[in-house]
Order: C-alpha cells, then sequence, then structure tokens
C-alpha cells in the first residue's frame, strides 16, 4: 500500500479560480487535478531532457508552434 502524505498549498485568488473551473470541467477533485498536472508535467520534463520539443498544432490553421519550457 502506498503511503500517502499531506501538504498545505498556497495559491493566488487566479490560480485557486483556475483550479476550480478545471476540477468543475473535468469533475475531479482538486486532489485529482493536481495529480494529473504533476505527472503530466513530469513526462514534458523528461522528455524535454532528453532533447525532445513539445508542439500545439491546429489543424484547422494547417499551424504547428513550438512550446518552450522553463
Amino acid at each position: 500500500m502506498t503511503t500517502k502524505r499531506t501538504m498545505t498549498l498556497n495559491l493566488t485568488e487566479a490560480e485557486m479560480t483556475a483550479l476550480e473551473e478545471l476540477c468543475e470541467k473535468k469533475d475531479l477533485s482538486k486532489t485529482a487535478v493536481l495529480r494529473q498536472a504533476l505527472r503530466l508535467y513530469q513526462m514534458v520534463d523528461s522528455r524535454i531532457e532528453r532533447g525532445d520539443k513539445l508542439f500545439f498544432e491546429d489543424d484547422a490553421k494547417k499551424a504547428k508552434a513550438e512550446v518552450m519550457v522553463l
């Protein structure tokens, strides 16, 4: 069984609003949204570290934009 740990997270009003909107849209808890965000960030970070690039592609406009991650 995985041990779970608790933390306190301080967010600005805008950040909390964004989190609450995502929770409502995805029908997920704040914890679930933050866990998904962490897994996504880990995956993106790992791929960028090995030299991969991240793009957003708009099929309708036939446009592609590289995402720069700090």
